[in-house]
């Protein structure tokens, strides 16, 4: 049961990062309003686009869900941290969705972390 609930979460918080992909990657006129509104239009909207592709793909492997979740985490971080101070908790009119979705990855992320804590020492540079 507990290899079931890892999987799904996994699977959920990669099929979220990834389907806003399309949108970052075709210049989707609200990721280019929200990157525009961040001053990162267009390099930020890429980029972006390019780490969560990374982050996915690495939370759907095994070995490398911890990575993938971290990297993740840090993203949504900075998604939150932009919708609170910035861009508003609801954008063009979307109900608060973006918000919602960026809060509810960075949470999976850190489940997705604290779940793998055992592989926590091997990400220490210096080990005591």
């Amino acid at each position: 049961m507990k290899a079931v609930f890892t999987w799904f979460l996994r699977f959920f918080v990669a099929v979220i990062l990834l389907q806003t992909l399309y949108f970052k990657f075709t210049a989707a006129a609200e990721s280019v309003y929200i990157f525009s509104k961040l001053g990162m239009e267009p390099y930020g909207r890429i980029a972006t686009g390019i780490f969560e592709l990374v982050a996915a793909v690495l939370i759907l492997m095994p070995r490398t869900t911890i990575f993938g979740a971290l990297l993740g985490l840090g993203l949504m971080i900075g998604a939150v941290v932009s919708h609170i101070f910035v861009l508003g908790i609801e954008v063009q009119n979307d109900g608060g969705t973006l918000f919602m979705l960026a809060l509810l990855v960075l949470i999976n992320c850190a489940v997705l972390i604290y779940k793998d804590k055992s592989k926590w020492s091997d990400l220490l540079i210096l080990k005591f």
